[in-house]
């Protein structure tokens, strides 16, 4: 039940990043979820692989490679799911670092105490 409500939130922060920030469009709640859903599994699967690959230069970045990589992941995810839309790095950047922020805030609310 944890699981859908926090994919039900995370949609729902793809909605409001859609209305306030440029560059950024969502069609509507079907289309978010798909998009949070592919989001999640991007995160999941690719997202380790390519800071794996990416190590050396994510070192002498000190991290900040990480913000790139979130960026283009996002931008990816608008490519592949009909009905979001990503303009330009700017608006993968800013939508993936909120939607990170989000993401973390919405896990550790929902988190299991152990």
């Amino acid at each position: 039940m944890r699981l859908l409500l926090r994919w039900a939130l995370n949609a729902a922060t793809l909605l409001l990043l859609a209305i306030y920030l440029p560059g950024i469009g969502v069609s509507g709640w079907y289309a978010a979820f798909v998009a949070a859903f592919v989001l999640g599994l991007v995160n999941a699967i690719i997202r380790p692989i390519l800071l794996l690959l990416t190590l050396p230069v994510n070192l002498l970045s000190l991290g900040l490679f990480t913000f790139v990589i979130n960026a283009l992941l996002f931008w990816f995810v608008s490519t592949v799911v009909d009905g979001f839309e990503v303009d330009g790095f700017k608006s993968a950047f800013l939508g993936a670092l909120i939607m990170t922020i989000a993401s973390w805030f919405i896990g550790k609310i929902f988190k299991k105490h152990t």
